[in-house]
């Protein structure tokens, strides 16, 4: 228990450390506005060079925030909310737009809404949302969830930290919610085109090489069954010499994302997203935006 108690803070100091790695290796570069990377991205992929694109969190007008990532987009009328639990699948309703920062931040988890959780400002909050390239390329969906940034970028997006109250629990737990334009007729969109590129990584990556740093043991996990669809995958880092476990959950809701990422350094056999959490932002996203 004392062992836990000295060596959590480290863990979670650590993780931001490895934040800041990746993130400091993604500089150079004037970037393009993200229409012009949609549009590199649906034609080929990616810019070829590995030039650092703008990050969503430099093109908004509350770019200041950092808990802040993602474009700011086009208001959005609230949406019909599904039941998250129901795993049927579906896509964004016809008309609506992405959420708005603000229905994001109302939308987001907080310390009391998850018994035995809490919930606060994401350290590494700043850092998130970069694209820094990978190689091979066909893993860049899976390196941009490093930093939880996507290709679509998202239009808005903020990004929170939990941790159990439980001290022997060492995990040091991330989660964003992401808002992208929707479809015509009813269509997924980009939220739908990140999740394909998540689901074609995922089967045909093991290891790649991001921000000077190799990555390894890249697996498919169970999908979780959740909202409209998603995805779930582990990986381990190889960084500054440490070995970093960390395991993915994303889900599309409508036109938004929930992406949750859980690191564990001490403990690297029980590294998992709590689903408990997942569910709970479910939850709350359909609560708040209804």
């Amino acid at each position: 228990m004392t062992r836990m108690k000295m060596s959590r803070p480290l863990v979670a100091a650590s993780a931001v450390a490895v934040l800041g790695c990746v993130a400091a290796c993604g500089g150079g570069g004037d970037g393009a506005d993200q229409d012009s990377k949609s549009s590199r991205s649906k034609a080929s992929g990616r810019a070829a060079g590995g030039e650092k694109t703008k990050t969503p969190a430099e093109g908004s007008k509350d770019a200041k925030d950092p808990q802040d990532t993602g474009n700011t987009g086009d208001t959005g009328n609230p949406r019909d909310m599904r039941d998250p639990q129901d795993s049927s699948g579906g896509g964004a309703r016809k008309g609506d737009g992405p959420l708005t920062k603000a229905q994001l931040k109302k939308a987001a988890l907080a310390t009391g809404d998850v018994k035995g959780f809490e919930v606060k400002e994401s350290e590494g909050a700043d850092l998130l949302g970069q694209t820094v390239p990978a190689t091979p390329s066909k893993c860049q969906p899976i390196a941009d969830m490093f930093l939880f940034s996507t290709d679509p970028a998202s239009r808005a997006g903020v990004s929170r930290g939990a941790v159990s109250k439980d001290e022997t629990n060492a995990s040091v737990i991330t989660f964003t919610l992401l808002a992208y334009k929707s479809g015509e007729a009813g269509e997924a969109g980009e939220a739908g085109e990140v999740m394909d590129g998540l689901r074609s990584a995922t089967k045909d990556c093991t290891a790649y090489r991001h921000a000077d740093y190799d990555y390894k043991d890249v697996k498919a996990a169970a999908d979780p069954g959740l909202g409209d669809e998603s995805v779930a995958f582990r990986l381990v880092a190889s960084i500054e010499g440490a070995q970093v476990p960390a395991a993915y959950t994303v889900v599309r809701d409508g036109t938004t994302l929930v992406a949750f990422s859980s690191m564990n350094m001490l403990d690297p056999d029980e590294i998992e997203v709590p689903a408990e959490l997942v569910k709970a932002q479910l939850a709350k996203l359909a609560k708040t935006t209804t």
